[in-house]
């Protein structure tokens, strides 16, 4: 390890031990002095807008309206959630005894976990760095953030907003490469939030393993689309349209493959085509297009390429789109169909700007093709048929569905958002964000009740009680 590794690491340990010093204040804090907190954050956030489109622009050409739809407003929704709602959160909950604990009174309090890490993804930084962090404010913790090195200059954004706002025993930002987030997860934080790739989260659970440190774990997988034959196929293709290609594909809960009914396939590809020209025009208006993202780096770029042109070798036809340029990393919106299910991009996420479409004609083969893959972060079905909604829903799993809508659940403030398996573990958002922050602890205060009566000696007094206590609540 280098010297600046060595300095790196002594700096987070110093770090780690004053936040798990100051956690424990934060015990004993109220509603409103975490609100306080979160006010000062509020205000510099709100300060940093320029800073935010001018960093998001240089990192992959994302347009400030994307930044503003899908970096900033969730932000400014989950602080005003956490506003109206922290003190209810908050509250014990009072629960009533049953008659075997006749005689106490008990409740669930919401504790803080303590000290947490948030390791943060590329595609949406500020969304998936803050909006975690808000959430970990609230529940009375101290924050780790690491944030993704693929996009330095919203990196460098993130920490300077956390600087101006927050005592580095309050929250605290370390930058740096894999070995940087390696370290970090050996350390025994008190809950680990990781955004990422299934790949990346097996490693980062099998080191929290190692401190029993809870984790959520917010990754991603292939998100199936169905389009039956009842379907409003015009506003089906613009939400896929706009779901799939905005941020240039580069979304957890993005389209990954479509199944089209049979009947209405060449009609949904029509829409899907004149979508695709209507929001972002053709390849030559794409180069200069400043509604367009581009691939985040050449990396992943190179990987784009490769999966189509494996997908080519595997029979796929191209039905719109498939013009790649390097220089600018610029990747047109295509759609795909022929291709051989034992096409790479058939078997991993694709994180990018390339739709495969599949025709069916049977519901179950479809329904037993999305049960074989790894369950996916979001399933979403296009249909006006209730019996086929409910079906699909039924007889799969996903960590979330929308019907008729594309990624829309992620900004309901009162539904749950995450994954299930290799699409991810625990749920996050609103009062969900919050519990998976904080510790929920029995407490029991006996009062008068009968329990002493049926300790030892095990007398035939005793005993007969106990065995007609078990027959009693049997």
């Amino acid at each position: 390890m280098d010297e600046h590794g060595e300095q790196q690491r002594a700096e987070i340990d110093h770090t780690f031990h004053s936040q798990r010093s100051y956690a424990l204040t934060l015990r004993s804090t109220d509603y409103r002095q975490r609100l306080e907190v979160l006010a000062r954050f509020e205000k510099v956030f709100k300060a940093s807008y320029a800073k935010m489109y001018s960093a998001a622009a240089a990192d992959f050409s994302k347009p400030e309206a994307e930044v503003d739809a899908t970096e900033i407003l969730p932000i400014v929704a989950e602080l005003k959630q956490v506003r109206r709602q922290l003190r209810r959160w908050m509250k014990p909950k009072k629960v009533l005894p049953t008659m075997m604990v006749m005689g106490t009174s008990s409740k669930i309090v919401s504790e803080p976990r303590g000290v947490c890490l948030i390791v943060s993804p590329w595609n949406y930084p500020f969304n998936l760095t803050f909006g975690p962090m808000i959430l970990a404010i609230a529940a009375g913790n101290t924050v780790i953030i690491k944030p993704s090195e693929m996009t330095p200059y919203m990196s460098a954004v993130i920490v300077d907003i956390v600087e101006q706002t927050f005592r580095s025993e309050e929250v605290a930002v370390f930058q740096g490469p894999a070995d940087t987030s390696s370290y970090l997860t050996s350390l025994p934080f008190d809950h680990i939030f990781f955004t990422g790739s299934p790949r990346v989260g097996r490693h980062v659970m099998a080191a929290a393993a190692q401190n029993l440190t809870s984790v959520t774990l917010e990754l991603g997988g292939k998100s199936p689309v169905i389009i039956d034959a009842k379907a409003a196929l015009k506003k089906a293709a613009d939400a896929i349209v706009f779901g799939k290609f905005c941020n240039n594909g580069q979304t957890c809960i993005a389209p990954d493959y479509l199944y089209v009914e049979a009947s209405v396939k060449q009609a949904f590809i029509g829409e899907l085509k004149a979508s695709i020209a209507k929001q972002y025009g053709s390849i030559d208006d794409l180069a200069s297009n400043t509604d367009y993202c581009r691939i985040v780096n050449d990396a992943h770029f190179t990987r784009l390429e490769g999966l189509l042109e494996d997908a080519l070798e595997q029979g796929a036809e191209i039905l719109a789109g498939g013009t790649r340029v390097r220089e600018g990393r610029l990747i047109e919106p295509t759609l795909l169909e022929g291709m051989d299910d034992s096409a790479v991009i058939m078997q991993e996420e694709i994180f990018g700007p390339l739709l495969p479409i599949i025709e069916y004609s049977d519901l179950d083969e479809v329904i037993g093709e999305i049960n074989r893959r790894p369950k996916p972060l979001a399933l979403y079905i296009f249909s006006r048929d209730r019996a086929v909604q409910d079906k699909i829903i039924q007889q799969t799993s996903a960590g979330d569905t929308c019907i008729n809508q594309i990624a829309l659940h992620f900004m309901h403030p009162n539904l749950p958002f995450g994954g299930v398996n290799n699409s991810g573990l625990g749920k996050t958002g609103g009062q969900w964000g919050f519990d998976a922050f904080s510790h929920q602890r029995s407490v029991l205060n006996d009062k008068f009740s009968s329990t002493a009566m049926m300790y030892p000696p095990y007398t035939s007094r005793v005993r007969g009680m106990i065995k007609t206590a078990v027959k009693l609540f049997s």
